[in-house]
């Protein structure tokens, strides 16, 4: 068994996808296969279950992925304790859902890549929902999480910045009209919403449960950038973060209802294992995430 063989079961363990590994990897996708199936052999485990086109991990696998995690983060920090004053080098693995990494990452990623060229960095899109998940398993170092304020004993979290949220409708829309709004204005009304499991599909949920509205019509989506275009074509109002609707509202496409939810309370939070030792690439982007962001480390809570 070879350190080669685990950095590529853990890029493919983390990719899911040997095509992407071996891009990743700098390698030609047969290489990457070999070298899957060699350790397959000699653990003489599946370490893969190929269903289709869709790889997914194996039990065996996912035991496997731990202890490989393990060995490769002490192997970075011995790297580390005899190559402090090189220029950083090696692997860094974000994951976010589709918001955050279309309106919050690119300006964090751009700075990090001009400082840091020698660093790969791995973006997973990850459903919010599993995002904490990612960082227990080991397949993320750093993953940032749209939601309530979270507390865990597992997990370092730092709230970036608080995301606030709206109604967006066409501007033909009939509501447009209304100076202010209550509840029961929305009677009958189409919403454009993301699936259940959301954070904030949760918060929209509860609020309209609370005020007994029942004759509304969720039309659900999986993507943010759907709901948006959909809103812009007038199917129905869309509940959003305004920072998705930024240009839009500006050009005049999407116009902000005069209502909020009072109780709707969602930061972009940034959040990594507290047992994970922070290697000096994951400090680094901690860092410039920080910088980007305006955030001081006193913010931190765990």
């Amino acid at each position: 068994m070879e350190l080669r063989q685990l950095n590529t079961f853990q890029t493919v363990a983390t990719t899911l996808n040997f095509s992407r590994a071996a891009e990743a990897l700098n390698y030609v996708p047969s290489n990457v296969t070999m070298q899957i199936k060699a350790l397959e052999e000699e653990l003489d485990v599946r370490l893969f279950d190929r269903l289709g086109k869709q790889l997914v991990l194996t039990t065996a696998g996912q035991r496997f992925l731990t202890h490989v995690q393990g060995i490769l983060n002490k192997l970075d920090e011995a790297r580390s304790s005899v190559h402090d004053n090189e220029i950083l080098s090696g692997t860094l693995t974000i994951s976010a859902n589709e918001v955050v990494c279309a309106y919050r990452l690119p300006e964090i990623f751009k700075l990090f890549r001009l400082r840091y060229p020698g660093v790969r960095l791995i973006f997973r899109s990850v459903p919010n929902q599993q995002l904490k998940q990612s960082l227990f398993d080991g397949s993320s170092d750093v993953a940032f999480i749209l939601d309530e304020p979270i507390k865990s004993t597992g997990l370092a979290v730092e709230a970036l910045t608080k995301e606030t949220f709206s109604f967006f409708v066409a501007p033909d829309h009939a509501l447009v009209k209304r100076t202010t709004l209550q509840l029961e204005d929305f009677q009958g009304e189409a919403f454009l919403i993301n699936e259940k499991g959301c954070p904030y599909r949760t918060m929209f949920d509860r609020t309209f449960k609370n005020g007994d509205i029942d004759s509304i019509y969720p039309l659900e989506f999986q993507s943010a950038e759907a709901i948006k275009q959909c809103a812009i074509s007038g199917i129905g109002i869309a509940f959003l973060p305004e920072i998705v609707t930024e240009v839009e509202v500006k050009r005049g496409e999407l116009v902000a209802l005069p209502w909020r939810m009072s109780d709707l309370d969602v930061y972009t939070q940034m959040s990594w294992h507290k047992d994970k030792w922070l290697s000096p690439i994951i400090l680094a982007f901690i860092e410039t995430a920080r910088e980007v962001m305006g955030i001081k480390e006193d913010n931190i809570s765990t």
